[in-house]
């Protein structure tokens, strides 16, 4: 247990170590409210998506297995999908996009393919959960640095997802622009990377 805890949220980070998922990663994440909307679909879709995989899997033959999962994990997708219409429509017109496109992140296919499909399901309930936890947990950071240094707030549009009054805070009167364009995305994902490399480096 302890291990695929370990790995899902560091040693094998579906973001940081695996690089997948980018797509979304990279064009979500330019303020705290989007990332923390996408994090949590992707986190739920993950894991629910293991569990059934994993549940199913001794019915399932080489010529079937595959499918059958990209079945599974569109099911979950729609029904992510059509929830963020419903309870938080404004959120979904701002990543709408992305939340369809679950569907082709690598990471819910990998974990499928090289986990659920494999092992008893509380391990691959746990490894879902703790590789979307992973996710989201980058997402989040990356969320707020671009939002705070780009633009000088926190929690901009957190009401769209929380139904709460307006929380933002305003930090500065403006901020750095670059960070919250796409090349700002790949910076702030490369200084994640290279920082978690240095503190692996650190604790050998």
């Amino acid at each position: 247990m302890s291990s695929i805890t370990r790995e899902g949220l560091w040693s094998s980070n579906p973001a940081l170590v695996q690089l997948l998922g980018l797509c979304p990663l990279l064009a979500v994440s330019n303020s705290f409210a989007t990332s923390l909307g996408l994090g949590v679909t992707t986190l739920v879709v993950l894991t629910l998506s293991n569990l059934v995989i994993s549940l199913v899997r001794g019915w399932l033959d080489e010529e079937t297995r595959l499918p059958v999962q990209i079945m599974i994990i569109a099911t979950f997708v729609t029904l992510a999908d059509l929830t963020l219409q419903y309870a938080f429509f404004e959120l979904h017109q701002r990543i709408g996009l992305f939340v369809a496109l679950i569907v082709t992140n690598c990471t819910l296919l990998g974990r499928a393919e090289a986990f659920a499909s494999r092992n008893p399901v509380l391990n691959s309930l746990l490894d879902g959960f703790m590789m979307g936890t992973g996710f989201l947990l980058v997402l989040l950071l990356m969320g707020t640095v671009r939002e705070l240094v780009g633009q000088g707030t926190l929690f901009a549009n957190l009401h769209l997802l929380t139904g709460l009054p307006d929380v933002t805070i305003q930090v500065a009167d403006s901020g750095f622009l670059l960070l919250v364009l796409p090349p700002g995305a790949f910076l702030t994902l490369g200084c994640l990377i290279a920082l978690k490399n240095v503190i692996d480096g650190a604790v050998r």
